[in-house]
Parts: structure tokens; C-alpha cells; sequence
């Protein structure tokens, strides 16, 4: 199982010069999941830099994909990952989401570079 972080969206989505590292793990909805958190970075960002259309279309794709609620077992998880590796506590929401169902993190953002089962690629 696969989750894209939101910079990696937000790079797919954008047909950026590091989209090619997540356009095949998007595309593969079978075994890619997405945080609730990832939703709402990704609808914001959208919004800001296009529209509310592009932004709807986007959380569209992404609900192709096992959407992770947060329960609170992922928000104590999340907790102690940010305690433990000093991470904003969005970046922990999504470490515990994509732990919670063994799932690789695919991603450009620095804040998860050297977290164990993450592909970061830099920007």
C-alpha cells in the first residue's frame, strides 16, 4: 500500500518536474490510500493558486483511492511522532495514517526525509 503525501499531489497535479515519481503510484488506486489530512492540504492549496471546480476535482481523484480517517488511535500515534522526531503535526497525522495500514509514504516535503518506509524526492 502507497500514500502520497500532498506535495506530491499537488506536484502531480501540477505536471511538475518531479510528477513522474508519483504519477504511477497515483494512478495504481488499488494499492494507494490517502489521509483525511492530505484532503484538506490539497483542497486548500488548490483553491488558493486556481478554483473551487479545480480544487473538488482534485479531492475527487483522491477519493479514488482508501481514505484514512483520523481516528484516536492515529491522533495518539501521531502524537508520539511528533514528540519523537520534533514534525509539524499534520506531517505526524500522516505518518500515523500510513502506518496504521503498513502503507510507504511517497513525498517531497523535507520534514519526513529519514522517517523509515518514505520515498522523499527532493523539490
Amino acid at each position: 500500500m502507497n500514500l502520497v503525501d500532498s506535495s506530491g499531489w499537488l506536484e502531480y497535479f501540477a505536471d511538475g518536474k518531479n510528477a513522474k515519481h508519483f504519477a504511477s503510484i497515483i494512478q495504481d488506486t488499488d494499492n494507494l490510500a490517502v489521509s483525511t489530512i492530505n484532503i484538506y492540504e490539497v483542497y486548500k492549496k488548490v483553491v488558493q493558486q486556481r478554483d473551487e471546480n479545480s480544487a473538488i476535482q482534485a479531492v475527487a481523484l483522491m477519493q479514488q483511492a482508501k481514505v484514512i480517517d483520523i481516528t484516536i488511535q492515529i491522533s495518539i500515534e501521531a502524537a508520539k511522532i511528533s514528540n519523537e522526531k520534533n514534525i509539524p503535526m499534520a506531517d505526524s497525522l500522516i505518518i500515523a495514517s500510513a502506518k496504521s495500514i503498513k502503507a510507504k509514504i511517497w513525498t517531497q516535503d523535507s520534514d519526513f526525509k529519514g522517517i523509515d518506509n518514505v520515498m522523499y524526492f527532493k523539490k
